[in-house]
């Protein structure tokens, strides 16, 4: 998948949280809530939270939404109960789907994702059915457009801050990294100032798939949108080549 790409659905995918900002505000407070119970509520200290607070603001959170989110689990931190589920499966054509959930109820979360992967003549997996063929890495996509910077000097950046690979695209620079190191290379660019279109630990595919059948596409994207509209789903990766 190339780097255009990538960014085109990040862009894509900002356009459709904007559309839905209640359904993105209640994945992410619900990161921030796990990240609360799991390290503490003061972000100096907790690097998930922090990470989980770019987020929020990426997703143009309001700070006082973000703050009331920390302090609730803080302060309530016996009912924060989410169970960290990930489910794994195959769409039209042998399309490899990852879904990873956060939720209260996994027998509901469990008969939604089932139904999701059902409706799209998909079906769920056994666990690391098709996680082999994807990678874990941290990603930063950055806007060449948002960014004043040289691509050389941002490369020397980040590859000293720890990042192992950058690569340029026609309208994006993209910095991948070990999922342990994404935090300090994350907050080493943000300090410097610069503007990242997305930053989040992912799952990378190996190879993708291209879907010719319309059919396929029609059912595949089912299944998608019905995964991105359920609340307890936090991502969905996949090797579909749209």
């Amino acid at each position: 998948m190339s780097g255009h790409s990538k960014f085109a659905n990040i862009k894509h995918k900002k356009e459709k949280n904007d559309a839905k900002k209640g359904k993105i505000f209640t994945v992410i407070g619900r990161e921030i809530a796990v990240a609360v119970k799991e390290g503490g509520a003061d972000p100096d200290n907790n690097s998930k939270l922090r990470d989980v607070i770019a987020k929020a603001k990426a997703n143009n959170m309001p700070n006082d939404t973000i703050e009331r989110g920390i302090k609730k689990a803080a302060g309530d931190a016996d009912s924060v109960n989410y169970e960290q589920i990930t489910y794994e499966g195959y769409g039209p054509s042998g399309v490899a789907i990852i879904v990873d959930t956060l939720t209260d109820n996994k027998n509901r979360t469990a008969s939604n994702v089932r139904s999701a992967f059902t409706k799209g003549n998909g079906n769920v997996g056994t666990p690391g059915c098709v996680s082999y063929m994807f990678e874990k890495k941290g990603q930063i996509i950055i806007d060449k457009e948002e960014c004043e910077m040289d691509a050389d000097d941002l490369m020397m950046m980040a590859l000293d801050a720890g990042a192992e690979d950058f690569v340029e695209e026609e309208d994006s620079f993209e910095v991948l990294t070990a999922p342990e190191d994404f935090s300090q290379v994350r907050e080493a660019l943000e300090k410097e100032g610069i503007a990242m279109a997305d930053a989040n630990v992912t799952m990378i595919p190996g190879t993708t798939v291209q879907l010719t059948d319309p059919e396929d596409i029609k059912n595949l994207q089912k299944t998608l949108d019905l995964l991105d509209d359920d609340d307890d789903v936090q991502e969905v990766y996949h090797n579909w080549e749209e």
